[in-house]
């Protein structure tokens, strides 16, 4: 297989109070209750917080911060690759055995994702439950203690997590995507480069939750959660360091190509150009573009025969084929 991309042209701080017993909404008896509006709240912090009370059986919280892969710099690449996988380690307040086994013995799920502008720890849990995984999501998230022996075992996880990951051609595709778009920021890896593997510290660990782990850069949202409860927990809990943190560098689209060799016997490509930053006009534009050329089939298998791009591809090779048109519009620089 031939992978080819182109482009045209953390002192620690933590809250000393008790986690908060959060009292999920009594779903009423008898008739189906309806659900409530969405609710929307920022706090002088610059904190932001949504919910939503659907009555579900099921509780989803989710703490999303503007800390991705792009505020890494070319003396800490990989930070957020190991703090993807720190989410079970000792805190301040719980050991790693208690956060596992807490998370267990109530059938609930907490999760981390990432994506180059920003990192999602997720909880999801039986509404009844929602006390027990809101204390843990706070933990996690406010006060990490990235012991050394704990951090120095978790490097070989990175290289297992890495190539699990590149199994999948795409996503070696959109990591050599953005290396040839960009000259930095949005150019940084979603996974640790491999001479980085074993050299991420709990020091750097530290400093980067300090610098970016900040209430401005944070959203609460909440789905089968009330307002006034999930709004009090912010308060209360995430009211801990004030700032913008740093910034970070603007990304610089450079444009460029990258061909990568292998023995496969299918060739998989991208081709991108520059396109909008989120909110603005163009990047509506953008969007509906990405629909008229194709941007998926609409049944589970087979392709999607009505989109431009699939008409033109077919047109092109009588080999089997897959093709789609993606769009990624983060805050400051956008690829189609």
């Amino acid at each position: 297989m031939k992978l080819l991309t182109r482009a045209g042209s953390f002192s620690r701080f933590y809250s000393l109070k008790v986690a908060p017993k959060v009292k999920a909404t009594a779903v009423p008896a008898g008739a189906p209750p309806q659900p409530q509006d969405l609710e929307f709240t920022k706090l002088p912090n610059g904190l932001v917080i949504a919910s939503l009370e659907n009555y579900a059986p099921i509780s989803r919280i989710g703490l999303f911060i503007k800390a991705g892969s792009r505020y890494e710099d070319s003396n800490n690449l990989g930070t957020t690759h190991l703090l993807r996988l720190t989410s079970s380690l000792t805190t301040k307040g719980a050991s790693s055995f208690k956060i596992t086994r807490g998370i267990e013995a109530v059938g609930g799920k907490l999760s981390v994702t990432a994506t180059r502008e920003n990192m999602a720890y997720t909880v999801e849990c039986l509404r009844g439950d929602v006390d027990i995984l809101m204390e843990f999501l706070l933990n996690v998230t406010t006060a990490p203690e990235f012991r050394r022996w704990e951090v120095a075992n978790l490097q070989p996880q990175l290289k297992i997590d890495k190539a699990v990951a590149f199994q999948n051609p795409q996503t070696h595709v959109i990591e050599n995507l953005h290396a040839a778009a960009y000259r930095n920021a949005l150019a940084n890896p979603l996974y640790c480069p491999d001479y980085r593997i074993g050299k991420v510290t709990s020091e750097e660990l530290h400093y980067f939750v300090q610098n970016h782990f900040t209430s401005a850069r944070m959203a609460l949202i909440g789905l089968g959660v009330s307002h006034p409860v999930l709004k009090q927990v912010a308060e209360q809990f995430l009211n801990m360091r004030g700032g913008l943190g740093l910034s970070g560098a603007k990304a610089k689209y450079r444009g460029g190509e990258i061909r990568e060799q292998n023995g496969d016997s299918l060739v998989h490509a991208a081709f991108v150009a520059e396109s909008a930053v989120v909110g603005s006009a163009e990047a509506n534009a953008f969007s509906v573009l990405q629909h008229v050329l194709g941007a998926g089939p609409h049944v589970k298998r087979g392709g999607n025969t009505t989109s431009r791009l699939h008409q033109a591809v077919a047109k092109a090779t009588q080999q089997p084929f897959d093709e789609q048109a993606e769009s990624w519009i983060p805050n400051v620089s956008g690829v189609f």
